[in-house]
């Protein structure tokens, strides 16, 4: 089986729905973020020796998938998965979770005292840029809410777990001179 199709040789390529947009289009742009976001989380879930993270963060990577065939499809009537408030419920119960395992954290730290916690403030600054894409491409198209808010509370997870993975808690020190 051939993975190239030539189609896209002219700077074209097809949305779910067989509509053909510039490759630098917003909807592209979108679901390409999204995709890159489950790319790094499969990147991060190969540090983490804690079953229950690597077990979300499988989950959510599934759950990518359905953010990117809603971005990645402009007629909403050919749309087969859908976010749902328990998706988001999910979410919020994790956050929930690992925030109160922290002991009220407050203050910016400096990311990544560890591989763990590095790889996931990455992959929250990449859903971070997701969802600023996503939001573009709703002041052109209508974007369902719910998955603006699910991209919305994943960076909000991604936070939890990386600061929970944090082998030290360093503090952002505005004093330290050059």
């Amino acid at each position: 089986m051939r993975i190239y199709t030539k189609t896209g040789d002219k700077g074209t390529t097809s949305l779910f729905d067989d509509k053909r947009v510039p490759k630098d289009h917003i909807r592209v742009e979108s679901y390409g973020t999204i995709d890159e976001l489950v790319s790094f989380l499969g990147l991060a879930k190969n540090y983490i020796d804690d079953e229950e993270i690597y077990d979300i963060i499988q989950k959510v990577q599934n759950k990518l998938f359905t953010v990117a065939s809603n971005l990645a499809t402009e007629d909403k009537t050919k749309v087969k998965y859908h976010i749902a408030e328990e998706d988001i419920k999910f979410l919020e119960d994790n956050i929930d979770k690992f925030m109160g395992r922290l002991n009220n954290p407050t203050g910016f730290i400096i990311p990544g005292s560890g591989k763990k916690s590095g790889y996931l403030h990455v992959c929250r600054t990449i859903c971070r840029r997701a969802e600023r894409r996503i939001i573009t491409l709703g002041s052109y198209s209508e974007i369902d809410p719910l998955v603006i808010k699910y991209v919305n509370r994943l960076s909000d997870l991604i936070y939890a777990l990386a600061r929970y993975l944090e082998e030290d808690e360093i503090k952002v020190d505005y004093t330290i001179k050059n």
